[in-house]
């Protein structure tokens, strides 16, 4: 029955019946039969329709009000989250709105390498993660595109390059930096990038915080996506200077397994990621072909 009210809550917010199908991870035919099905269990009409949705009827409306109830209750227990570093910005972004509309809902989230998120995906140990989709292989999995990583030199007035509007990774790679260990894609991007012209790092780490203290300390320089820069913010005497020449950016998504039953808790997770996504989708590009993009509806057991 829950799915089944999904399908018309997703009816209701996208009125079309193909977009509420793709919202929902199914195909039309199947959100059609499920509508007519829950019609058919209640023995009222709730959508008026012909080849096209038309909105819903008196009776579908109290419905919908008794269905989004009834799957918001439906949502308690625990969800763990896993994101490499330069993505825990995002995760409050993504909880914050979830837990405002179920507030029965926990979250365990942890800090991880994206080989080890999908890991942890294949071996049930977390329930979705937050990494890069189109840098390394992925393999089939649900992904939701967020937004688009943008790096930054972060370092501080005094330093070399500190005065500069802009830089090259050319002029980041004479510099001293303090980078992302190497089992961390972020590093894999930026060696790449450098193209071996860096000196080895005088400091590593696994934690993007410690990164950004060194360099507040002067220390040495660090390479920050621009969302950590905005949440940590920086100001005198620190500089964030945008990294051109060549431009790099990445996409950042949620993943999840690509498995059915869906959980509940899960499926409510991705539909929350896709809302957030909605706002920038006309910005980023497709996911590469190999990845299994895939919107889901809300439903499957919690952990």
């Amino acid at each position: 029955m829950i799915d089944k009210l999904e399908f018309l809550i997703a009816l209701a917010r996208e009125r079309n019946f193909s977009r509420a199908a793709e919202s929902c991870g199914v195909t039309q035919p199947t959100l059609s039969a499920g509508i007519k099905q829950l019609e058919e269990t209640l023995g009222v009409l709730l959508v008026n329709r012909s080849s096209r949705f038309y909105g819903l009827t008196a009776e579908g409306e109290r419905v919908l009000e008794w269905a989004r109830r009834i799957v918001s209750d439906a949502l308690a227990g625990h969800l763990t989250l896993a994101a490499v570093p330069t993505a825990l910005p995002m995760v409050a972004e993504l909880t914050t709105p979830f837990r405002a509309k179920h507030p029965d809902v926990r979250f365990t989230v942890l800090s991880s390498t994206s080989r080890e998120i999908l890991s942890m995906l294949d071996d049930f140990r977390i329930d979705a993660g937050l990494t890069y989709l189109d840098n390394e292989p992925l393999g089939q999995l649900h992904t939701v595109p967020l937004y688009r990583e943008q790096y930054r030199l972060l370092t501080s007035a005094g330093s070399p390059l500190a005065e500069r509007a802009e830089v090259t990774w050319a002029d980041v790679g004479r510099i001293p930096l303090c980078l992302l260990t190497p089992d961390m894609q972020n590093r894999r991007i930026i060696d790449r990038l450098l193209a071996n012209s860096a000196a080895p790092p005088p400091i590593e780490s696994n934690s993007m915080v410690v990164l950004f203290s060194h360099a507040r300390s002067g220390g040495c320089a660090c390479i920050v996506p621009k969302k950590l820069a905005n949440l940590l913010g920086v100001s005198e005497p620190q500089r964030s200077i945008p990294i051109t020449e060549p431009s790099e950016l990445h996409i950042i998504g949620l993943v999840s397994p690509h498995r059915e039953p869906i959980p509940p808790l899960t499926r409510a997770l991705i539909a929350e990621a896709d809302r957030l996504a909605m706002p920038q989708k006309q910005g980023l590009e497709s996911v590469p072909r190999g990845f299994a993009a895939v919107h889901i509806p809300i439903d499957r057991r919690s952990r």
